[in-house]
């Protein structure tokens, strides 16, 4: 590894006959005649993309892959540039983050050729916070060799120790809690919810909002410590039924909604400490998100140490933080655009002249349709999703059914116990307790009905009340199996969670707003306090997107979504080339998603359908496995295509082509279903969000300007969606739509103009 440049040596046998897969792959990829440092990079980048596979008969694991690797020749006779593009960058962070495998003198030779790529492997991989790595500790006495890696060294234990001192406390609370179920954890939850989460008046913030608290933190919070109870409480205690909800209640809610049954003293010291343990675990997750992921992935900032315990967080590229927050505001504009999408669409159909449900309750049964519309637009025009989906159970759902389902407990819960919560703690001047009384107390006085922080019922009796929300001409009665589905689709099983957790089984857990309906053996639980307040549009796409990555219909929503991206190209007047097969002896180069072609220019694009993310750790595992992967197929693909456009007479004239382009007349895009890493680059190709261009295409850019001002006003109790007076921008295209100005407006980012 101390060579400095040159061919592959000969003393490490890296011939086509070598017995290391990697040799093999350098070694033919050298004898056709290509680069010996671009090889050293393919060779890192079929390790990242998990190849090999097998050996023989053999299933590899990823423990064999890193043998393999890193008892290489071309490892060994890697030069110091070799070790500064990102794969190779990637490949050693792996290396750090696992503990299998050590090779002895390999770091301290790196941070001898290539000390910045060291770091940055470092800071990219697990090593801050494995303390007891034994790369933790070599890299540390590399620290002798080289300052920089000292620095980075220290700043990794400061952040170690002050992480170990923020668990400690959250395992303190933990330990006062621990003999909580998840049911009574929940109680407490919701106690707290309404006191901090809820406003306590109509015009109001949140006690959480009023010191620049964000709710969604808290939820986050309360879902974790969800998770460490299903982890550890019993598992019977994941069923529960009408006794043990009593005797849950009599403890942990009773003795606060009515005083004189119960012990409020133990009420009150067990509320305290599930403050404090909310507390903690928010200055957990915190610290992991603008500490921990900050010094592994925010390459915007510098860690810088300040004497032997503590760190300055310095800004190095403040445009860097930027985009990741402009992407954030993208969202916020793209929710407004669909709604109003939704709410021309309802205008303009009959259902504007028909009554939905009851006089009484028209018009919030309106709008949680055109919401339920909104929704289902996204779904089907950004992720290919059909009419219908299967559930877990293996049932069929009607998605717009199911969508309307929740957007009307959604505003089934914010009328009946927000609303009516924050004007009884109006008229109290803000006292909450006697809120939440008097909603309790009037709910039992009106038919008996459950007004509590939290719900309950039995599955029976939800199906029975759904069943009226899917009452369609074809069936005037409803469906109770339909809606036995739509609840299916919505459940968060504890039961099946907690045995997962408890066996260590690996696997995405559901967010409370992603499932919100929380099962309890044959109890269903609902939180009025976050499904009334979340992202129901969120809450579907992850649902499908980010849970139910199983189901049987995912290889043709993706079909639909290049389908549908097709469609509106071929709408403009390109000639569109769908899911265009290479001939046999390129076929390794994949299947193009869907080329295009205007006014002699030629469009490429590789579709990716994931979902939407909400951390920077998230986003950037994003751009380091599907996207910089995207990358590389479009690479591939394009060479493929040019030298189709100069053989295939059939692909030329589909595509309405004399020849290939010109670079400059080329533009090759990864199009990806989520906003993250937008207008960012992946092996020269431009990464930009489907829902950008399908916005370009459409010229219908104005609807993300809140035209009707239906993002602005209140959404709480609203009966009317009153127009506002800004005025809606012109098109994108004044001259007349041509290839050359979609183009522009896409690289330029003109869709986001007024952002």
């Amino acid at each position: 590894m101390n060579r400095s440049e040159g061919t592959p040596s000969d003393s490490c046998g890296a011939g086509p006959e070598a017995a290391n897969y990697y040799d093999r792959l350098f070694a033919r990829a050298v004898s056709e005649g290509r680069g010996v440092s671009a090889v050293r990079t393919a060779v890192f980048e079929a390790y990242l993309d998990g190849k090999p596979t097998q050996r023989g008969r053999q299933k590899l694991t990823r423990s064999d892959r890193d043998a393999l690797l890193w008892s290489s020749c071309v490892v060994e006779e890697c030069a110091s540039e070799d070790w500064s593009g990102e794969p190779a960058t990637l490949a050693l962070a792996s290396y750090l983050s696992q503990t299998k495998l050590s090779v002895p003198g390999l770091l301290r030779s790196l941070v001898g050729i290539a000390p910045d790529a060291v770091i940055l492997a470092a800071r990219r991989s697990d090593l801050v916070l494995s303390v007891a790595s034994p790369h933790r500790k070599e890299l540390t006495d590399c620290g002798h060799q080289n300052e920089e890696v000292a620095e980075l060294c220290g700043a990794m234990d400061i952040l170690a120790e002050a992480h170990r001192e923020r668990l400690n406390d959250l395992g303190h609370w933990k330990s006062a809690l621990a003999e909580l179920t998840a049911f009574d954890l929940l109680t407490l939850a919701s106690l707290y919810a309404f006191e901090h989460l809820v406003p306590h008046s109509l015009t109001g913030q949140s006690a959480a909002e009023s010191v620049d608290e964000r709710i969604d933190t808290h939820w986050q919070a309360i879902n974790d410590l969800l998770v460490w109870k299903l982890e550890t409480a019993p598992t019977d205690t994941t069923t529960i039924d009408d006794d043990s909800i009593g005797r849950s209640l009599q403890q942990h809610l009773t003795p606060l909604l009515f005083p004189e049954q119960g012990d409020a003293s133990a009420l009150r010291e067990r509320r305290h400490a599930f403050a404090s343990l909310v507390g903690a675990q928010l200055e957990v997750n915190e610290f992991l998100s603008r500490s921990v992921d900050a010094f592994r992935y925010d390459d915007s900032v510098r860690f810088v140490r300040v004497g032997e315990r503590s760190l300055d967080i310095v800004q190095a590229n403040p445009d860097s933080r930027a985009k990741w927050l402009r992407d954030g505001r993208k969202m916020e504009r793209l929710h407004g655009y669909w709604m109003h999408r939704a709410f021309y669409a309802f205008a303009l159909s009959d259902l504007v002249r028909q009554r939905i449900g009851r006089p009484e309750n028209e018009n919030e049964n309106r709008l949680a349709y055109i919401r339920a519309m909104r929704t289902q637009l996204r779904l089907r025009e950004v992720f290919g999703i059909a009419d219908t989906v299967s559930t877990d159970s293996g049932e069929t759902v009607d998605v717009f059914q199911a969508l309307l389902a929740l957007e009307l407990t959604s505003r089934f819960f914010m009328l009946d116990f927000l609303v009516e919560f924050s004007a009884h703690a109006d008229r109290h001047h803000g006292d909450w307790v006697t809120a939440l009384r008097a909603l309790a107390f009037n709910g039992l006085r009106d038919g008996m009905q459950n007004r509590f922080p939290l719900t309950w019922s039995s599955r029976a009796e939800k199906v029975k009340r759904i069943t009226g929300w899917t009452v369609t001409p074809a069936v005037p009665s409803g469906s109770a199996r339909m809606a036995a589905a739509i609840l299916d689709f919505w459940t968060y099983d504890m039961a099946i969670m907690a045995e997962r957790l408890q066996r260590g089984s690996t696997g995405p857990s559901p967010r409370l707003i992603e499932r919100p309906v929380l099962k309890f053996g044959k109890t269903l639980v609902q939180l009025p306090w976050v499904a009334s307040l979340q992202n129901n549009s969120t809450a579907a796409i992850n649902n499908l997107r980010r849970l139910s990555t199983r189901r049987g219909e995912i290889r043709a929503e993706t079909q639909r979504i290049e389908s549908g991206l097709a469609r509106e190209l071929a709408a403009r007047g390109f000639r569109v080339v769908l899911n265009w097969m290479p001939p046999d002896e390129a076929k390794e180069a994949g299947e193009v998603d869907v080329v295009a072609a205007l006014d002699g220019r030629l469009f490429l694009f590789e579709v990716k359908s994931t979902f939407v993310r909400q951390s920077v750790r998230d986003a950037w595992l994003h751009s380091t496995s599907t996207l910089r992967k995207a990358g590389l197929q479009l690479r591939r693909k394009l060479a493929v295509i040019l030298t189709a456009l100069e053989t295939d007479a059939e692909l030329r004239q589909s595509l309405d082509l004399f020849t290939a382009p010109p670079s400059e007349r080329i533009h090759s895009w990864i199009v990806d279903t989520s906003i993250e890493c937008d207008h960012e680059h992946f092996c020269g190709f431009l990464k930009v969000s489907l829902e950008e261009v399908l916005l370009a295409l459409r010229d219908d850019c104005h609807l993300l300007d809140d035209p009707e001002g239906l993002m602005a006003g209140p959404l709480v109790g609203e009966n009317t969606i009153s127009p506002s007076a800004k005025v809606p921008r012109g098109s994108l295209y004044s001259q007349g739509f041509r290839a050359e100005e979609f183009a522009r407006v896409i690289e330029t980012e003109r869709v986001w103009l007024t952002l």
